[in-house]
């Protein structure tokens, strides 16, 4: 076992081995020839100077795009996009074959701006403000690219806006409609506020109406009576003044006539 391990040392040292991790695949050349299929992960090894192997990131990568695309009214909107891919272990070979290394800058690139500016410049600059809006654009750029990249032996997993610039006139006239919509709203909250209030200000009036109508039907002659007789109970203090014939009362007319007499005993 130690043998094997020094063995095995001597040849990383020696760059006649070649380790693909997991998430990878290997492409062989051997004499400068492409080997049909790609290599699995795990250690491989080769001679120097005839067999060649190179690694392959076969996970899902990710391509950031933002560019400036006029619209379907000629306003230019700034798009920032990302592109989900990875080539598939299957296809190594074929994109190395095909289209080489250097195959993002070469084809996946240029095929993304191609998509953005060919899908967004046929929609108005309302469609990028709405969610139903983004959400078709990016579909139709996946479309685009799958249709364009797949062939070639490069997946497209998704795409996704990430942001919208919209133009400053066209944002800021956005701005003023909703600032709009928002006091609209206020002045029907009010104007509903008010109505509500007003009916309960009938209700009460109608309550206080139909309360003195009952009050007002119940006060008798008889009943108004009972009340005068149950206020002399309560106050035995009280003086009451009947009206004479010549309209004093009775108790003041007799105090003047009681006066003359308690002067003529003085």
């Amino acid at each position: 076992m130690n043998r094997f391990m020094v063995i095995l040392m001597c040849l990383l040292l020696t760059g006649c081995a070649r380790v693909i991790e997991s998430g990878e695949a290997g492409v062989k050349f051997d004499l400068g020839k492409v080997a049909e299929n790609p290599l699995e992960s795990g250690w491989h090894f080769f001679v120097p100077g005839v067999t060649q192997i190179e690694r392959w990131d076969v996970k899902t990568q990710e391509i950031k795009e933002k560019a400036s695309v006029p619209s379907s009214e000629g306003l230019i909107s700034t798009l920032d996009v990302s592109v989900l891919y990875n080539v598939p272990k299957e296809r190594v070979v074929m994109v190395r074959k095909t289209i080489g290394r250097d195959y993002i800058p070469t084809v996946v690139e240029p095929y993304i701006r191609e998509a953005i500016r060919n899908v967004a410049s046929g929609y108005e600059v309302k469609a990028l403000f709405s969610d139903k809006g983004r959400h078709e654009i990016g579909q139709k750029i996946l479309e685009f690219l799958q249709q364009k990249l797949e062939p070639r032996g490069i997946t497209i997993q998704d795409v996704l806006l990430r942001d919208v610039q919209l133009p400053p006139a066209f944002a800021q006239s956005i701005q003023v409609k909703l600032q709009t919509e928002q006091e609209a709203l206020q002045k029907e909250f009010e104007l509903q506020k008010a109505k509500k209030d007003a009916e309960i200000d009938v209700a009460r009036a109608q309550g206080v109406a139909k309360a003195n109508q009952i009050i007002a039907g119940s006060v008798t002659e008889n009943y108004l009576k009972y009340r005068w007789v149950e206020s002399l109970q309560k106050n035995v203090s009280a003086v009451v003044y009947v009206p004479t014939e010549a309209n004093l009362p009775i108790l003041e007319a007799s105090r003047w006539k009681v006066q003359p007499q308690k002067k003529s005993e003085e």
